[in-house]
């Protein structure tokens, strides 16, 4: 009886894991994109009035947040997790990867919204009383994020996901294999600070010349929320990493690790 060949690729454990681990990285950042578009209010979410913070001379600021930053602390969460196991390599293989991707949706987005529409489409949803005249003018206005919001977007979880390489392996040196939290976390919260300011910064100051104090404002609000989440995920990377630890043994889960350290070298 013949035996069955076994892909080398899809029989090794490191390689499952990196395709898991990468398959989620990249959709979350995808997602990420393309929900943050909705603004919403954090406030009225858990139940409390808008606190209406006079911070930047004047302009009155709520916890009024994109959407986008529900998974932006996942991701660079998830970056960390990378790190830990495939080293910088493999964190910056994912986040190219993932800027190419994404600037292709974009791509493939904006095409879909030159495709002329039939008549009857455009109108499909008016007796429906859903305040929808035009489906074509409803579907751009979801889809067709400017291209500065691009621009910045695309800069910002670049420049971050570098940040964040750099910084967590800068800890794990002095840390080594104690502390997962500190380097962990510590290295989220630096790349958030700098994600956070860069997209709005490119996206609105020099895109659409918003007042600087007003993007400062809106960044730092962002930020705050990226910073509490942060914290409050640190359990979640500990559990995370036990499972990985467990799925891989200990003695290929201690030889992964030991590389990604010698890799930022």
């Amino acid at each position: 009886m013949e035996k069955k060949s076994m892909n080398p690729i899809t029989s090794n454990k490191a390689s499952r894991l990196f395709m898991i681990l990468g398959g989620f990285f990249v959709a979350n950042a995808l997602i990420a994109e393309f929900i943050g578009i909705k603004i919403f209010s954090l406030e009225h979410t858990i139940g409390i009035d808008q606190l209406n913070w006079d911070i930047v001379g004047g302009n009155l600021l709520s916890m009024d947040l994109t959407t986008g930053v529900l998974l932006w602390p996942i991701v660079f969460i998830m970056t960390d997790i990378i790190n830990e196991y495939y080293g910088p390599k493999g964190v910056k293989f994912l986040s190219y990867g993932a800027v190419l991707l994404i600037f292709y949706a974009f791509l493939v987005v904006f095409l879909a919204i030159e495709l002329p529409a039939p008549d009857w489409w455009l109108a499909s949803q008016q007796e429906k009383d859903l305040g929808i005249d035009n489906m074509q003018n409803s579907y751009q206005a979801i889809f067709g994020q400017g291209l500065w919001i691009i621009v910045g977007s695309l800069v910002a979880f670049l420049v971050g996901q570098l940040v964040d390489v750099f910084v967590f392996h800068k800890i794990k040196r002095f840390t080594a294999e104690r502390a997962l939290w500190l380097r962990a976390t510590g290295s989220t919260l630096v790349s958030q600070l700098i994600d956070s300011f860069v997209v709005l910064f490119i996206a609105f100051y020099i895109g659409q010349g918003w007042d600087i104090g007003l993007v400062l404002g809106v960044a730092f609000m962002n930020y705050t929320y990226k910073f509490i989440v942060a914290i409050l995920l640190t359990p979640v990377l500990y559990f995370v990493h036990t499972l990985i630890d467990n799925y891989l043994g200990e003695e290929l889960s201690t030889k992964m690790r030991k590389e990604a350290m010698m890799g930022q070298k």
